[in-house]
């Protein structure tokens, strides 16, 4: 039995040194095999992916950046405050001169560095559009320079347009030249853009002569985008630019089009650089793309191109090549802005071409007479609001117009000026029109024949060249009528044009 149980523990040892003798050596290797790896299992190691994250590090990872955020958001908030608490003292009307100086010096030591942030801000925005506004020269340069790199993005911000036009107010001619450089490419985009827009119109009302031409020659054709010294100050029309360049009409009026149909689509016409560049599409395009801008522009979009000069002879043109839906359109645009067109000093010449024009005299009536007829006194006493009357009493009159006013007038299409010239010789004499028994009206029938044989006029048959009607009896139906000669009596010589008022 003993010897039983030492064999039996002999076992147990045997097999427990067994396990030892075995395990130890495994153990080694997997170590030697860690300290020892290859580069090329090393290289493996270190291009396999990471493993993801488990939901615990995610959310750790989110709460860290939760918190960077609420510490950039605090010190941006704190810096709003400092800034804000400055610009109450500084914007007071009381303040003195040296305080105010003393606050906006301050303001713009802890913009440094933040002022494209600050710029585009709904808030510190004006804080920063205050500071320039008051600030030294040095200053203001500091802060042109710092704003530089990012003009054209600030261009696109509906809070820093402001900062960027009051830049500009203030640039020198180097700055301003600098910075209409930088839009080179660009203007045509930012043209479709609403914000945008309003960044090119003021730097193109601010440039000379020569930077206008470099903002607008971009937009005639591609070759000018891209090598903008291609064009000098002699080459003002398009035209010229075409017949130097050796440009193909087709190339030029295809990449017109695809500029100018997105600015009409958006409704963004208020511009005069716009105004221009329509002046010269229309002198080189043909029938069909004439007759899809005038219908496009006839309507209410009409009452906010007429403010300005090119603008005006747009109206004129739309006015005069239009149909008699189109010319429909434009008048009840006009509706309840005909005393603001009428004062003013190129809405006036539009008005003026409606009423030699357009044959549809109960319309007129309806919507330009009657508007008129409630300001009259005041009317025939303003040097611009009295032109469309002038116009009725002494047509093209070179005593009352200017020469621009009476080319802007009499300017044509040439893709549709054949059609002018056949509707031209269709035109009749002018014929008599029985006004009625009241003396004042035999008056004015008197007058009117006085006017019509008086050689100081001008003759007016490329005004009416549209009109189907006799232009005396469209101005004996618009003046008797209408019942404005009930309102007011005029009475005029050839030498002298007097109105008598009455209520």
């Amino acid at each position: 039995m003993a010897a039983k149980k030492h064999d039996a523990g002999d076992t147990k040892k045997r097999k427990r040194l067994n396990t030892e003798t075995h395990e130890a050596p495994k153990a080694s290797k997997l170590v030697a095999s860690k300290k020892h790896k290859p580069d090329s299992v090393a290289k493996d190691n270190k291009n396999k992916k990471t493993a993801p994250l488990t939901g615990r590090e995610r959310r750790l990872h989110s709460k860290e950046l939760a918190d960077a955020r609420k510490k950039k958001r605090k010190r941006h908030f704190t810096l709003e405050q400092e800034l804000a608490r400055l610009w109450e003292k500084m914007r007071r009307h009381e303040i003195a001169k040296e305080d105010r100086a003393k606050l906006v010096t301050e303001a713009l030591q802890k913009m440094k560095g933040k002022i494209p942030e600050i710029a585009g801000s709904h808030i510190s925005s004006r804080i920063l559009q205050t500071c320039v506004k008051h600030c030294s020269q040095a200053e203001r340069d500091a802060v042109f320079e710092e704003l530089q790199p990012h003009f054209l993005t600030l261009a696109y911000s509906a809070y820093a347009v402001h900062l960027v036009k009051k830049m500009l107010d203030n640039a020198s001619k180097k700055q301003l030249a600098g910075f209409i450089s930088t839009l080179h490419g660009h203007v045509a985009p930012l043209l479709r853009h609403m914000v945008g827009s309003v960044v090119v119109e003021h730097a193109y009302e601010l440039a000379n002569a020569a930077q206008k031409q470099e903002l607008l020659s971009e937009l005639y054709s591609t070759e000018l985008r891209l090598f903008k010294d291609l064009v000098s100050l002699k080459e003002s029309r398009l035209l010229d630019v075409m017949s130097k360049l050796g440009l193909q009409k087709g190339s030029v009026l295809r990449h017109m089009a695809s500029v100018i149909q997105p600015i009409l689509e958006k409704g963004i016409v208020d511009h005069s650089i716009l105004h221009r560049v329509l002046l010269e599409y229309f002198s080189i395009a043909d029938k069909s793309s004439v007759t899809d801008i005038i219908q496009q522009l006839s309507s209410p979009l009409i009452v906010r191109m007429i403010g300005t000069r090119d603008g005006a002879k747009i109206g004129i043109l739309c006015v005069k090549y239009g149909n008699a839906k189109e010319r429909k359109k434009i008048i009840k645009g006009l509706k309840g802005h005909i005393d603001k067109t009428a004062y003013h000093q190129y809405g006036c010449m539009v008005l003026v071409c409606i009423l030699s024009v357009v044959d549809d005299t109960k319309l007129i009536t309806k919507v330009i007479i009657r508007e008129l007829q409630s300001i009259l006194k005041e009317l025939v006493l303003d040097k611009n609001g009295r032109r469309p009357l002038l116009q009725l009493l002494h047509p093209n009159s070179s005593r009352y117009f200017s020469p621009d006013d009476l080319a802007s007038l009499n300017l044509s299409i040439p893709s549709l000026s054949l059609k002018d010239q056949s509707e031209a010789s269709s035109l009749t004499e002018t014929s008599k029109v029985s006004l009625g028994d009241k003396e004042s009206k035999d008056d004015i029938e008197l007058a009117l024949n006085e006017v019509n044989k008086d050689k100081t006029s001008v003759d007016d048959s490329d005004l009416a060249e549209s009109g189907k009607k006799d232009p005396f009896v469209r101005r004996q139906e618009l003046l008797i009528k209408s019942g404005l000669a009930d309102v007011g009596c005029f009475s005029f010589s050839s030498n002298n044009l007097c109105f008598f008022m009455f209520h």
